[in-house]
């Protein structure tokens, strides 16, 4: 069944794939193998998950200023999300996506949820939003 979401763009675009519902916020910086496109932070409940082409849910990100680098080099190697979904905005996500988009012509729609839309997300659930 296709997730029907609505929200506010932080990043405009269409969003269409898998959703993979993270569990608890990923910091970029340290936690993310932007090479591998992959969650290494062992204490995250997905370690080990691989996160490429996937319409992430995340309900954001923790740390630094560095997640817009590694998000961006992510989105520039083919191995980031297809798109995030967030329940708060993050100017380091939104960033990250804009600044991949204006230096290597990649996209990463970024869509604010409510908290209410978030919990209905279902882990593995095809989505479409335009």
């Amino acid at each position: 069944m296709t997730s029907e979401v609505t929200g506010s763009w932080l990043v405009e675009g269409a969003i269409d794939g898998e959703i993979m519902k993270l569990g608890e916020p990923l910091s970029f910086w340290g936690g993310f193998d932007a090479v591998e496109g992959q969650i290494i932070d062992q204490a995250h409940p997905q370690a080990g998950s691989i996160v490429s082409g996937k319409v992430v849910a995340i309900p954001g990100s923790r740390g630094s200023s560095g997640t817009p680098g590694v998000l961006g080099e992510s989105l520039r190697r083919g191995t980031g999300p297809a798109a995030l979904i967030v329940t708060k905005a993050d100017v380091n996500l939104v960033t990250g996506s804009l600044a991949a988009a204006t230096l290597y012509g990649t996209h990463c729609p970024i869509l604010l949820v409510d908290q209410t839309t978030f919990d209905g997300l279902v882990d593995g659930d095809p989505i479409s939003v335009s």
